[in-house]
């Protein structure tokens, strides 16, 4: 789905007109007319402001592959969540020490006899 697509997918789902998100984000409603038509792409700041806006990831808004994250474990979820409400310190340790977890991980696994 390409950029403009999913932002009128997500207006609509917001029930918002075109002038209501416009300004929301600082623009006028023919501008995100033609955000949605594809007719112009939204700068970083913009696209930003959107995202916000319609709180989905930057990255979310603009990955035209289809792909979406997804964490089915829902123990998981709950585990970066509470990562998240961290201080940016305490999420540093513990993403350093998975991140030396995963290589020892991935280290056994390719030198397992197979």
């Amino acid at each position: 789905m390409a950029i403009g697509e999913r932002i009128q997918a997500l207006r609509k789902r917001q029930g918002w007109s075109q002038q209501q998100l416009a300004k929301k984000i600082g623009t006028s409603g023919p501008i995100v007319g033609r955000y949605e038509r594809g007719e112009m792409t939204p700068s970083v700041e913009v696209a930003k402001k959107l995202a916000d806006t319609f709180d989905v990831t930057l990255d979310f808004l603009v990955d035209d592959t289809g792909r979406t994250a997804e964490i089915k474990d829902k123990a998981m979820l709950q585990r970066i969540m509470d990562i998240q409400a961290l201080d940016t310190e305490d999420q540093k340790t513990i993403v350093h020490v998975l991140d030396s977890l995963l290589r020892d991980a991935k280290a056994k696994k390719a030198y397992a006899p197979q």
